[in-house]
């Protein structure tokens, strides 16, 4: 690094000296000692809270994205691929996933900048994914297997591995297009309850990308069809994965109180299960009371959401060695439902609060990131803060573009084109997001 780069810390000392105070007035005002400050602009310690971040920009007038994008000092990582605290209520964030891409978690870190504080800016748009080859399956079961396609129980495992992978990165487009071949080549497979669990695997994962772009009849049969098949192929924690989607069925049609009882039952049922390893049987069971929390929220019962928004927490903590493959499970996934059922119970005050303790780049998805920022920007929907609220569409945009082309966004761009002249953009934005525009 060249001598002459701009390090955090010497972005503070110049800040601070041209407010015209000394060391120990920057130290009262950000309640940090003296020598704490003196050794940040030395670039002896780093900041290694998001939050401190923000405090430093607010009282120094400096832009938080210009705080981030500070070059590092020697031997310190850059300041964005640093973890901010988590919610001390859920535990501390877990850590991105061996070989995560350090520019996309200072760029994740950034957008998350954005949304609280920085001018407006657009992203790349994305495609529409059609179901039409699923719905031809399900309907017709008119999927083939390819020729060169390897009908064995480690081909078909790499092909539910390979669905899951295009889900995490929310590449739906494409999930939407291989799913039927890989799950007939699933269903070719000729040990049965192997191939009955990998067809269950695999029709989980349809179920959410089902959920993902509001298609509620295919939810309920590709649910159907995922618990049926699990319970063929005997798999605990996917008989657990399946009654979650059969969950999220009855709630999209309504039926709450059902919903919210079918996964709690299928939390206390996996989590009986002495044949499954106790850490992945933790993890079904916190995604399972997570769901349960969001559907309790969901019908206003206060009392229940938080309870087992609780109890989701704490099963959390105990299974945090491992997370089930399934659900992606754990510390990161309550915290976002945290987040949802404070929104659901009109709380929006208190997940923004929430949201400004979560570090996006700790999330281990492109999904997960964008749905992170997508429920952020419903929360100032709510709260009745536009700016804020199309900030965070954008940085969902950017974190996992075709995130954008669900019903939510869609409500929340539509309702943004009445303020046209004072967010630019917008109203392209509200094109890539599918909505009509006049």
């Amino acid at each position: 690094m060249a001598g002459n780069a701009l390090t955090l810390g010497k972005l503070i000392a110049k800040a601070r000296r041209r407010k015209g105070w000394p060391q120990r007035d920057l130290a009262a005002v950000i309640d940090k000692s003296e020598s704490w400050v003196s050794q940040v602009e030395r670039d002896v310690i780093p900041v290694n809270s998001l939050e401190k971040l923000r405090q430093l920009s607010d009282v120094l007038d400096v832009p938080l994205p210009e705080l981030l994008g500070a070059a590092p000092p020697p031997g310190h990582a850059p300041v964005s691929a640093r973890r901010a605290s988590a919610s001390a209520s859920v535990g501390r964030n877990l850590g991105p996933e061996e070989g995560d891409d350090p520019v996309r978690r200072r760029e994740l870190l950034a957008a998350a900048a954005v949304v609280f504080t920085s001018p407006l800016a657009s992203a790349t748009p994305a495609e529409a994914s059609t179901l039409a080859p699923l719905e031809e399956l399900l309907l017709y079961g008119t999927a083939a297997v390819s020729e060169d396609s390897d009908v064995s129980p480690a081909g078909v495992a790499a092909a539910v591995k390979e669905s899951r992978a295009h889900f995490r990165a929310a590449r739906y487009d494409i999930l939407a297009r291989t799913l039927p071949g890989q799950i007939a080549r699933a269903q070719a497979l000729q040990t049965a309850e192997t191939a009955a669990t990998a067809v269950a695997d695999l029709y989980n994962i349809a179920a959410r990308l089902c959920i993902k772009l509001g298609e509620d009849g295919l939810v309920a049969i590709t649910a159907d069809r995922a618990l049926n098949s699990a319970r063929t192929g005997g798999d605990a924690l996917t008989i657990a994965e399946a009654h979650r989607m059969v969950s999220s069925t009855w709630r999209r049609q309504g039926h709450l109180t059902r919903a919210t009882d079918i996964a709690v039952q299928a939390a206390q049922d996996v989590r009986a299960d002495r044949g499954t390893a106790e850490p992945a049987r933790l993890a079904a069971s916190t995604s399972l009371l997570a769901t349960a929390a969001y559907t309790a929220a969901k019908m206003g019962d206060r009392q229940t959401a938080h309870a087992l928004i609780g109890e989701a927490a704490e099963t959390a903590k105990a299974g945090r060695a491992a997370a089930d493959v399934r659900t992606d499970a754990g510390v990161q996934q309550v915290q976002l439902h945290q987040l949802s059922v404070h929104y659901l119970l009109g709380d929006a005050g208190q997940a923004v609060d929430l949201a400004k303790t979560i570090d996006p780049t700790a999330l281990p998805t492109a999904e997960r990131q964008g749905r992170f920022f997508i429920d952020v920007a419903r929360c100032f929907d709510q709260w009745g803060k536009p700016e804020q609220c199309y900030r965070a569409l954008l940085a969902a945009e950017r974190a996992a573009p075709q995130e954008i082309r669900r019903g939510a966004v869609k409500g929340m761009a539509s309702s943004l084109l009445h303020h046209d002249r004072a967010l630019p953009g917008v109203r392209a934005f509200a094109g890539r997001a599918g909505v009509p525009l006049n």
